[in-house]
């Protein structure tokens, strides 16, 4: 854990412009700089990092690599459950995958009464997504099975919650390919739930994207990363609810807090708080310790000054 001083001084990744050979189309979403060469996606992970739907202004070192290689951990982990679009990492920022044709809902399955679900439970509504929630619930306590409350997928802005009966009458998903992707849903979030188990952790809820390719139902993009899952402390979770205390966990939920305590939730109006580098350190620190949390390996810190040269070079070979 040496080297916290000096990490903000160090060479983040906001964004990559390559015009690599063959690219065909480029798109930069929140996190991601994804170049497209025929059939095939080259997925850079940035250092950037969202909140509320905004970019933050500075980005922080290694999340990129963080997120990219826990994607690429639970991916090969869960092939046998189901197939995903990713082919080969050629560097730590980097996932090289087929490209399908995106199913225009994520899937968002949630063990527990967390985030977006408590929220909403908090306001007195009891029903999510077409979900019935039980009455009597508190904050982080565990759903007797898993609910799926899926959103719509939005091209700019805010995901919309949206029903399983909305989904199919408005026909965005046919109803095959639908209880397929429920099917894998479950079965992946089982998966991601043990695997947590084993380091101590629990998989509190998180969301699944699937696209089409040759007819068939794929995983794509990232699974069971923190900008896409919610981690509690398995050790004292009890203990903290029967108390009714906040629960331990490992997400970037920490960093929407920071930005609420700073007047920032992506309203109107709000202006974007300044982060200092001690916060930024501390992000850096608790994706690395997330890492290696979920993963049970070491993270190796590339301490590369000229990033996207790396990357640029990674990729060639690997198109070579």
């Amino acid at each position: 854990m040496g080297m916290k001083s000096d990490l903000c001084t160090m060479n983040a990744l906001r964004e990559t412009n390559f015009q690599l050979p063959g690219q065909t189309a480029f798109y930069r979403g929140k996190v991601r700089d994804v170049y497209t060469i025929g059939d095939i996606l080259i997925m850079v992970a940035s250092d950037r990092i969202s909140a509320f739907d905004h970019i933050l202004p500075r980005p922080i070192p290694y999340k990129g690599a963080v997120l990219n290689q826990i994607a690429a951990y639970f991916l090969e982990a869960t092939r046998d459950i189901c197939p995903n679009w990713l082919i080969s990492n050629p560097d730590p920022n980097v996932a090289v995958g087929y490209r399908c044709e995106p199913v225009r809902v994520e899937m968002v399955i949630r063990g527990y009464m967390a985030g977006h679900a408590a929220r909403t439970y908090a306001e007195g509504l009891r029903t999510l997504c077409g979900v019935e929630l039980p009455e009597g619930m508190r904050e982080n306590d565990r759903f007797q099975e898993p609910i799926i409350t899926p959103t719509t997928k939005a091209d700019e802005g805010h995901d919309a919650d949206i029903s399983r009966a909305e989904i199919l009458s408005r026909g965005i998903v046919g109803r095959e390919d639908y209880a397929q992707m429920e099917a894998y849903t479950r079965a992946l979030f089982q998966r991601g739930t043990e695997m947590a188990a084993k380091q101590g952790l629990i998989l509190v809820d998180t969301k699944y994207e699937f696209g089409k390719r040759a007819g068939k139902i794929v995983l794509m993009d990232e699974i069971h990363t923190p900008d896409s899952s919610r981690y509690f402390y398995a050790d004292g979770y009890t203990e903290r609810q029967a108390n009714g205390e906040k629960q331990k966990q490992l997400s970037k939920e920490f960093v929407r807090e920071w930005l609420m305590a700073n007047g920032f939730q992506g309203k109107e109006f709000q202006e974007m708080p300044v982060m200092p580098n001690t916060f930024v350190d501390e992000i850096t620190e608790r994706y690395i310790e997330l890492y290696e949390k979920v993963t049970g390996k070491m993270f190796f810190r590339d301490e590369s000054v000229d990033i996207a040269g790396r990357i640029e070079q990674n990729i060639l070979k690997a198109l070579g």
